[in-house]
């Protein structure tokens, strides 16, 4: 991390102090420390060394020492730092020093070290002016927390020295900050002058050079915006004297212009005459009067060059300093003073302020301060008005900032709070005076020099609005108290108004208005000043709902009687119509009306139910009136966003009133008397359809306000139950003239507005503002229309058409407005017009603030896209042919029946993906999310991810959006943004994920992840960024590049899988460990891909990663806190702590994967050092580059999560009144979904739907049965999302058991250890992993497998023979360890319920164990204690065997007979008949001979891709039996059994091979007499077994050889050559079977002598010849 005292700890400061000023900040004493650490870089602030000779010379010299540190510098480096010192006009060695403070920024910048050390240089001013200033705000922040505001005051002492250092340090301070502005006042102009002279020269075009010009400016200007805010600050703080504002008010008659360099002093102007020329302040009446008289005086004796702001200056100081005089002073400094005449003096000196532009100065500051980025035409105008005198402040700097702003209207609340309290008598004679003056110039009465009427109280009353707009808590200084002055003042403005003064009136009540109660205490105000007129019939009227009420509906009867021809568009300027109002302003006095109701019922719910029920006031049907043809546009705006105010929250039934009687006006229902009569082949509706709407569309404030009626209008009601299943219409709406619905609207804002006015009219601002009409309108309509109701129509046992609100669920498609809106997205003209709302150069959109109309309509149409994308296939599948279908023919067709998606079009508009990217990296939170969002669909489009045909440019062959892109050079500038959000520090972890920052990353991440999951090996956007070069279909890496160099976003997201944290040290979080789990799996796309797997992993070698993750890994347990859970906790499986673990999983999952990928690379490069390292880091100790051996987790440490209890299952609720749906048809699977989970918004709508159904049909019969349905629903969700995580836990555990067994086996498999070293790991592997398959035998069955599936890997890796089991204690233990482990395995096997696949598994592994004890030293032993553990487990388990040998899957019943083969020959070693008894007394033996007659038929039967298996299986079987009968007493059970008959009815041995075999493939010819082979096997050990004198098996061995005669003698034959008749050349070894035959023949004397392989030999020799060939000895 970078040393505190860099630019990075500067702005990380910077942060914390704004996280405090939002009380987010979490870690207060690290701020606190970092601000101490800083007193002597805040006690400096903006002091810069200027360019001085001995700096020059040291410069000079080959070697520098900069910060204790010595440094070589070559030429190009001083001439760098020298032309630096020149722009800067900074010491030489002070620019070396930024030159390499700054080096790390030209790459991050993409500009030179020149302009990179300039930014720096700027960044760090503007910060610690910043850090300053928050700090000062801190220190007198009353309503803070006095532990902060204590500290603020405390660090504050020690920069200003205040506490050891004399009391004028403060002052020194403040003039230290004076001369800095000075100063930069001076450095503006020099640079301003230089811009002039470039632009003289024509240089015209956009350098670098321009651009860092161009940013001096904004950042000196932002400088003076700090340094004016901490002036200010030290002042309220009562940190300065007088003389500093002694030697303010002399600089101030300097400034020479006009801009907001000069608004930047006004709140120090305001904060010093508060502070003492106010009697509240910290001055004393002595200075006050001293300052008066400087003041007054030098408005004649030295009048400022900005005669406006002294003007200014001396109201807001007559304000304060009358506060004096309220009360008559005593003392010296008014004795022999006439106080009388004084006040008369102030009076006038106020007065003539106003003359010379007091109040219009105020008023310009306020509308330039706050600037109105919406077009506001009423509100603008009446500004025009009262300012149209004024001189105007220009835009040549960047805006206020939004503190300035704060702070500058809060020095304006002061100003307006003064002035009432201490100078009424002053604002009565002004309003007098106005009103007399207005009388006179109306009535023609000739005045001195005047021509117009003056509008001081107009003017300060929209001071008012501006002061205390979007201030509800300072607002409430007017309703807090009702004898407060300014409820008084309130009272007595509202009366006797001009209309001028009622508008401005109006607007000042609006802001003060703002929230409910606010709104609630004004709405009070209009009905007092109703009933206080009612009651005093004499009294002048005031500003009430009464006086509202009348002249709307007064104005509205008027408009009814005009002739249309007498319209008037006339807004305070040009020719008047005393036709239409009896003032000039009337047309405003009325849309202030309008305005103030608007504003009223739009925050209070209690205003908009009384005017919606006032019987003499109808207030829908005014309003529609209102909307005639005969009255101006504005007005009409006006009446159209009263109408939507009225929809605020709005019920279902508001709605569909407002629809009727929308719908009524639209067709001429409130059309004036005369108006004229429709053509002869016209409908009168559909003429005054025609009518209006092109009236509407005559001017942009009646459009945009009636499109935002129609958004209003088809928004849903209040309450919203998410199901979206109703219309926001009546159905039959329109029905009476019309197809029904709402199509008409629609065509309107798509067709006649959006597609054919907005591409060839309006300015900029009202384009922008129309766009965003438009589309969120679009958007609105996209998204809230229900796709899922179609699905669970079609698949859920939910009666959909009787559940849902609408009359059917055909209605609904046919009429929703989605089917409309989304016929007009596949229209050529509003497409075009659609890609031309989401291009917009990337600095305008860079600079444009978050709530600007650029960047909300680029939101909304990003938005659009997005919803047009992931709707379009429900669209054009099923609700274009059904509508298509239902309107048969009516409908008017717009869409390009051409296009088959809305990627078609993009293919054509390729430069929105460069745009998308672009608008990707500019630091706005929302539109980085819908960008990525956009792009990430855009980007894994097959359609759009095709190759481009190759050209002259062999860049543009290969993905078209890559090329797009790159045509551009937009990659590396895309891919530097995305790293740049890709960085973080402390101060945003500590905020988690309410940090814009978190979100980013994790957007970032998500687009990454879907790019790559979608297309993994092809070449596409995704890699690009990542920094990957893409040509055709490969990938490769460039020197050079950002990858190259490390300055990747590949890079990036390693680091933050690395790096970011896991949480806190008490607690794991779900959003750390979210973060670190999204960065592994975008590498582990990359490192499984062939397209990006080399690369990949060459790069993660070479940044040595392994290591480090293994060195940032954290073990868990059963106790370890998941985001403040213990995973034990009940509601663990449905919060953000079951996200938590899923992520650890996953990303453990991750790790484990990387490490066998990284082993197998090594493998294959024999690279033994680094696979030697690779061990000792998975066996717990790393090797640092420096030798140094750091400990770690072992590959057996991170075996932790198995210890997690995860849970079993869950019982399903009880239901009652949801009985009977079938919720499986939510299940879904995805990209970030690889196990099949339910969607809960389905299930949520699922449960709505049956809940109207219910409500429908009267089954609730009161309210207690609708709750009780509601607990049920809820406990049915709580199910449902348990259900869910405890799937995706399962998986996700099951999956990284997986992955460490496969690492566990590959290591083992790889390492270097002699035997016995790789021994001792297995034992520690199974002595790790057993007690876990005890554990999930019977409760997690996947779990269970995969272990025994380890087990049995590790059994088979372990070598018996090895010294570890020698006899000794080290033998012991190693015996008791894998004695364990067959325990285990068949306990397990004796468990009920054991699923069929483990147990075929625990088979192989007590085969495993059998056969490897064996060979052991003392087999014996271990032998006797494999026998006494089979019965020690009881009868159950012989017989689950038993059955499975018979009963189970293939692989089941091989593995259960090699198991009892093992234990038969255990048994016949040990002379043990306990399992021939048992295979006995189950049965067993006599199925298993015989199933031998049925072999034919089951080969005859089987597929043959199964027989290779069932062979097996006859092979284990016969394996089995030979195994048995090789004892006595098993020779003796499988005689009686009837072997030699189950042989007869097989057939086997009865085929004549002299007549021919009919098997023409040698390969299965060959099994065939293998199974002879086996079977000659079984038959001749029960001969051996039961010996020559039992006579029985004598005779029916000689039955069988006599019986198969042919075969026996072919197979001599055949062994003999006799004839020519030979198996060699088909592969077939018959040599065993012969001699087998020859042990029979030898043994029962079916001849007198027996020959095998041409020796004689008698029946004991015999004997032995079978026992070695049994024993597989040659």
């Amino acid at each position: 991390m970078e040393d505190p005292g860099g630019l990075v700890g500067l702005q990380g400061l910077h942060q914390d102090l704004l996280a405090l000023e939002a009380s987010q900040l979490r870690n207060v004493d690290r701020l606190w420390a970092d601000l101490e650490a800083r007193v002597n870089e805040f006690k400096q602030l903006l002091d810069k060394p200027a360019k001085n000779e001995t700096s020059r010379k040291a410069l000079s010299a080959e070697a520098v020492t900069i910060d204790e540190v010595e440094y070589t510098m070559n030429d190009k480096f001083r001439e760098a730092a020298a032309q630096l010192a020149d722009t800067l006009d900074l010491d030489e060695l002070e620019s070396a020093r930024l030159l390499i403070e700054s080096g790390e920024d030209v790459k991050r910048l993409d500009r030179s070290e020149a302009a990179s050390a300039i930014i720096h240089f700027h960044e760090r001013r503007l910060f610690l002016l910043e850090c300053m200033r928050l700090l000062l705000k801190q220190s007198h922040d009353l309503e803070g927390a006095e532990s902060v505001r204590d500290v603020a005051c405390q660090l504050i002492g020690l920069i200003l020295e205040a506490k050891d250092g004399p009391a004028r340090n403060g002052s020194l301070y403040t003039q230290k900050c004076l001369n800095a502005m000075v100063g930069i006042e001076k450095w503006l102009q020099s640079l301003g002058e230089r811009h002039q002279g470039n632009m003289a020269m024509g240089q015209t075009a956009r350098t670098e050079y321009t651009e860092i010009l161009e940013f001096q400016q904004s950042s000196l200007a932002e400088q003076h915006e700090s340094l004016g805010a901490v002036v200010t600050y030290l002042i309220k703080a009562g940190r300065t004297g007088v003389e500093d504002f002694h030697k303010l008010l002399d600089y101030l008659p300097k400034l020479d212009r006009w801009n907001s360099i000069a608004v930047h002093y006004v709140p120090m102007i305001t904060a010093f005459t508060s502070q003492f020329g106010s009697p509240d302040g910290g001055g004393v009446l002595r200075e006050a009067r001293m300052l008066n008289t400087k003041i007054l005086d030098n408005k004649d004796k030295a009048p400022w060059i900005l005669r406006n702001l002294q003007a200014a200056t001396i109201a807001w100081w007559l304000s304060e300093y009358s506060g004096w005089y309220i009360e008559p002073p005593t003392g010296s400094p008014v004795q022999n003073v006439n106080l009388e005449a004084e006040a008369q003096a102030r009076s006038e000196a106020f007065s003539h302020s106003l003359r010379d532009g007091a109040f219009e100065c105020i008023l310009t500051i306020c509308s330039h301060v706050i600037p109105e980025e919406w077009y506001d035409p009423a509100r603008t105008g009446l500004i025009d008005l009262l300012l149209r005198d004024s001189v105007p402040l220009p835009d040549e700097l960047p805006l206020y900032s939004a503190h300035f702003q704060q702070l500058i209207m809060e020095q304006l609340e002061t100003f307006v709070d003064t002035f009432v309290a201490n100078m009424p008598d002053t604002l009565r004679r002004f309003k007098f005076e106005e009103d007399d003056q207005r009388k006179k110039l109306r009535s023609g009465v000739p005045m001195d020099g005047v021509t117009e009427q003056a509008f001081h109280l107009e003017r300060f009353l929209m001071i008012i609005s501006f002061a205390f707009g979007h201030r509800a808590d300072a607002a409430q200084a007017f309703w807090g108290d009702l004898d407060s002055n300014l409820y008084g003042f309130l009272q007595w403005a509202s009366r006797r108004q001009s209309t001028p003064c009622v508008s401005a009136f109006c607007e000042m009540l609006s802001s003060i208005s703002e929230g409910e109660e606010s709104a609630g205490s004004a709405h009070r105000f209009l009905l007092e000043e109703g009933n206080a007129v009612a009651a005093k019939i004499r009294r002048s009227t005031s500003l009430s709902w009464a006086q509202i009420f009348a002249e709307l509906s007064l104005y509205t009867s008027k408009s009814r009687e005009q002739p249309m021809t007498n319209r008037s568009t006339n807004h305070y300027g040009g020719k008047h119509n005393q036709d239409d109002i009896n003032e000039p302003e009337s047309a405003y006095m009325l849309e202030s009306y309008l305005r103030l109701t608007t504003h009223l019922c739009g925050e209070s719910a209690e205003v908009r139910s009384w005017i919606m029920t006032q019987p003499n006031f109808p207030v829908l049907e005014v309003l529609f009136q209102l909307c005639n043809s005969t009255v101006p546009n504005r007005l009409q705006a006006c009446a159209f966003k009263l109408i939507r105010s009225l929809l605020t929250e709005k019920s279902v039934e508001i709605g569909m009133t407002v629809w009727t009687s929308l719908d009524h006006w639209v067709s001429g229902a409130f059309f004036p008397q005369n108006f004229p009569r429709p053509p002869k082949a016209t409908t009168p509706a559909a003429w005054a359809e025609e009518v209006t709407f092109s009236a509407i569309a005559g001017s942009f404030e009646q459009t945009c306000e009636f499109i935002s009626l129609l958004q209003s209008l088809v928004c849903p009601a209040i309450p919203d139950t998410g199901l979206n299943d109703q219309l926001p219409f009546p159905e039959t709406l329109g029905s009476a003239y019309r197809m029904a619905g709402i199509e008409p609207y629609i065509d309107f804002v798509f067709d006649r507005i959006f597609a054919s006015r907005l591409p060839h009219g309006e300015d900029q601002l009202q384009h922008r503002i129309m766009t965003l009409n438009i589309l969120s309108f679009a958007a609105l309509c996209l998204r809230t229309f229900n796709e899922d109701l179609v699905i669970l129509a079609n698949r859920s046992t939910v009666a959909v058409d009787e559940a849902m609100t609408t009359s059917s669920l055909l209605t609904y498609v046919r009429l929703h407005p989605f089917s409309r809106v989304m016929e007009w997205m596949f229209n050529d003209r509003v497409l075009h017009q659609l890609f031309a709302s989401a291009e917009y150069e990337i600095q305008e959109v860079s600079s444009a603030s978050p709530d600007s109309p650029l960047i909300l309509g680029l939101l909304c149409t990003i938005e659009v896209m997005n919803l047009i994308i992931d709707l379009q296939s429900t669209y054009l599948d099923i609700v274009r042919p059904l509508i298509k279908l239902q309107s048969a023919g009516r409908r008017h067709a717009v869409l390009n029946l051409s296009l088959a998606s809305f990627e078609d079009t993009v293919a054509l508009k390729l430069d929105l993906v460069v745009a998308l990217g672009l608008y990707s990296g500019v630091g706005n939170q929302k539109l980085t999310v819908g960008s990525l969002e956009l792009l990430g669909k855009l980007a894994s489009s097959r359609k759009l991810n095709i190759q481009a045909t190759p050209g002259l440019n062999e860049k543009l062959y290969g993905n078209r959006i890559i090329s797009a892109v790159e045509q551009h050079d937009e990659i590396d500038p895309i891919a530097r943004s995305l790293c740049r959000a890709m960085d973080f520090d402390l101060r945003e972890i500590s905020q988690g994920p309410s940090a814009p920052g978190w979100t980013i990353k994790s957007v970032i991440l998500d687009f990454l992840i879907h790019c790559l999951s979608v297309s993994p090996d092809t070449p596409i956007l995704a890699h690009a960024l990542l920094g990957f070069a893409c040509k055709g279909t490969t990938v490769h890496l460039e020197e050079g590049s950002l990858f190259d160099e490390k300055n990747s976003l590949f890079h990036a997201v390693l680091n933050l899988a690395i790096e970011y944290p896991d949480g806190n040290g008490e607690s794991l979080q779900a959003w750390a460990l979210g973060m670190k789990q999204k960065g592994m799996q975008v590498l582990s796309i990359l490192w499984a891909s062939p397209l990006t797997s080399l690369l990949t992993m060459n790069q993660l070698q070479a940044d040595e990663s392994l290591f480090a993750l293994f060195l940032k890994q954290r073990t868990v347990g059963p106790h370890t806190v998941w985001d403040g859970r213990s995973i034990k906790d009940s509601d663990f499986s449905y919060t953000e702590s079951a996200e938590a673990l899923e992520h650890y999983l996953w990303y453990r999952g991750f790790l484990f994967e990387y490490t066998s990928m990284a082993i197998r690379l090594a493998v294959g490069r024999r690279a033994s050092s680094l696979l030697a390292k690779i061990f000792s880091t998975l066996l717990g100790s790393t090797a640092m580059p420096d030798g140094e051996q750091i400990p770690n987790p072992t590959v057996f440490d991170l075996f932790d999560f198995i210890e997690l209890d995860i849970g079993g299952s869950i019982s399903s609720p009880q239901l009652n009144y949801f009985a009977g749906l079938d919720f499986s048809i939510s299940t879904e699977t995805g990209l970030q979904k690889p196990i099949e989970s339910f969607d809960m918004k389905m299930i949520h709508e699922t449960i709505a739907l049956r809940a109207n159904e219910l409500r429908k049909s009267g089954r609730f019969q009161d309210a207690n049965e609708e709750q009780r349905a509601g607990e049920e629903a809820q406990r049915i969700l709580h199910y449902f999302q348990t259900e869910n995580s405890q799937r995706v836990l399962t998986f996700a555990s099951l999956q990284t058991t997986r992955a460490w067994a496969e690492l566990l086996i590959l290591s083992i498999g790889t390492c270097s250890l002699d035997p016995a070293g790789k021994a001792a790991m297995i034992l520690q592997a199974l002595q790790l992993i057993t007690p876990k398959l005890e554990g999930y035998a019977s409760t997690n069955v996947r779990h269970a497998i995969d272990i025994a599936k380890l087990i049995l890997a590790l059994l088979f890796q372990l070598d018996f023979e090895a010294s570890a089991f020698d006899r000794s204690r080290v033998g012991d233990v190693a015996n008791d360890r894998l004695f364990q482990v067959f325990r285990t395995a068949l306990q397990a096997v004796n468990r009920p319920n054991v699923d069929m696949q483990l147990r075929e598994v625990l088979y192989k592994i007590c085969y495993r164990y059998l056969g490897g004890m064996a060979v052991v030293s003392d087999a014996p032993v271990r032998r006797r204690h494999g026998i006494q553990t089979v019965r020690a487990t009881g009868e159950r388990t012989m017989d689950v065997v038993c059955d499975d040998a018979f009963g189970a899957s293939a692989a089941c019943r091989i593995s259960a007979l090699l198991l009892l083969d093992s234990l038969a020959g255990i048994a016949k070693v040990d002379k043990s008949n306990y399992v021939v008894d048992s295979l006995v007394r189950t049965n067993f033996l006599q199925v298993l001979v015989e199933s031998l007659e049925s072999i034919p038929r089951e080969l005859r039967q089987t597929n043959a891709k199964d027989i290779p298996i069932l062979l097996s299986y006859y092979e284990t079987k016969l394996s089995l039996l030979l195994s048995i009968s090789q004892s006595r007493t098993g020779a003796v059970h499988v005689m009686n059994s009837g072997l030699f008959q189950a042989v007869r009815r097989s057939g086997l041995f009865s085929v004549d091979p002299d007549i021919g075999v009919e098997i023409d493939n040698p390969e299965a010819l060959a099994k065939y007499y293998r199974l002879l082979l086996s079977i000659a096997r079984v038959i001749t050990s029960v001969v051996l077994s039961r010996g020559t004198q039992n006579q029985q098996t004598i005779e029916s061995a000689k039955i069988f050889l006599t019986e198969n005669r042919p075969l026996v003698v072919s197979m001599f034959k055949r062994q003999a050559r006799i004839g020519g008749v030979s198996f060699d050349d088909a592969g077939v070894d018959i040599e065993e079977l012969v001699e087998l035959f020859m042990l029979l023949i030898a043994l029962t004397d079916f001849l007198d002598v027996g020959f095998v392989h041409g020796y004689l030999i008698d029946r004991n020799e015999a004997n032995n010849v079978f026992s070695m060939k049994s024993n597989g000895i040659p």
